[in-house]
């Protein structure tokens, strides 16, 4: 079992910056592809951006690609989410996942841990 837990979040003015972190217990997350999802109110969760295992590919939704960065440190077992130029449609509550296949997905249902999520508001 993976525990995941997401921190970060917060009230930031458009135009701002958070940096979100998914610190992971329970087993190492060295061999795991993570990702971060979110979920805005009255909306489907969605994927946001992905990280391979080893930490030499990423895939970003084309909403947010260019003003985020997934990365990853495996000595630490913590996934980030650096977050900037941040717009009012940013604001949903962000979750972290770890899919354990050998292939990396946009597919939520594809990831076996989901951590509690973090609110993010971006304000106009």
């Amino acid at each position: 079992q993976v525990q995941l837990v997401e921190s970060g979040g917060g009230l930031v003015q458009a135009g701002g910056s958070l940096r979100l972190s998914c610190a992971a217990s329970g087993r190492t997350i060295s061999n795991y592809n993570m990702a971060w999802f979110r979920q805005a109110p009255g909306k489907e969760r969605e994927f946001v951006a992905a990280i391979k295992w080893g930490g030499d590919n990423t895939w970003y939704a084309d909403s947010v690609k260019g003003r985020f960065t997934i990365s990853r440190d495996n000595a630490k077992n913590t996934v980030y989410l650096q977050m900037n130029s941040l717009k009012p449609e940013d604001t949903a509550v962000y979750y972290c996942a770890a899919d354990g296949s050998s292939t990396w997905s946009t597919l939520a249902v594809r990831y076996d841990y989901w951590g509690q999520g973090t609110q993010v508001t971006v304000s106009s």
